[in-house]
């Protein structure tokens, strides 16, 4: 039976490096969908992923064993995201396809139009998740995929009530703009 998130911390500020290991192989995958989903780009992502673990490593004598490891660096890694997404212009080119796929798990058999409906929705959501601010993008993030709080991502981005709100309402008001076709188009009767 693996051991606990605080059984390999305890391990780990003790000076086994073994048990750090076993923290990043437990929450990489997770912490990497969460970068993959705030930065849109495999690559910045891995950055993000990376970073994260040395931030974490670094500050470890500073983490509380009463807190849980998961949800520490979940924030780490938001953090890690903003600061990378507000450092770097954005990208030109859009997301990575093979990252991309392992991000989305298909469900059942589809045909040929369903996967081209599907792929074009993709694309949509990819560029409109482009087109958000790195604020934005990382609210709408943390709302919409990580299922966060209002409070919780407030605090993870270190903002107010309200202009978390604000930030949340202005992303899902540009996501639902470049949906609208599909949605309209889903919704009438043939």
């Amino acid at each position: 039976m693996p051991e606990s998130d605080a059984v390999a911390v305890a391990r780990a500020q003790a000076g086994d490096p073994d048990a750090f290991r076993d923290l990043v192989d437990r929450h990489s995958r997770r912490i990497f969908r969460l970068a993959f989903r705030m930065t849109g780009n495999a690559q910045d992502a891995e950055d993000v992923v990376q970073e994260a673990f040395l931030r974490a490593y670094k500050q470890l004598e500073r983490f509380e064993s009463r807190a849980n490891f998961g949800t520490w660096l979940h924030r780490i890694t938001v953090n890690c995201s903003i600061d990378l997404m507000r450092a770097r212009p954005k990208r030109e080119e859009g997301q990575d396809e093979e990252a991309l796929e392992t991000m989305a798990t298909p469900q059942g058999t589809n045909g040929p139009e369903r996967l081209a409906l599907s792929a074009e929705i993709q694309e949509r959501v990819t560029d409109a998740m482009d087109r958000l601010s790195p604020m934005e993008r990382a609210a709408f993030t943390l709302r919409h995929f990580e299922g966060m709080s209002i409070e919780e991502i407030g605090s993870a981005l270190n903002l107010r009530t309200n202009a978390t709100k604000h930030s949340i309402f202005r992303a899902v008001r540009k996501m639902r703009a470049a949906l609208e076709p599909f949605v309209t188009a889903g919704g009438r009767s043939s």
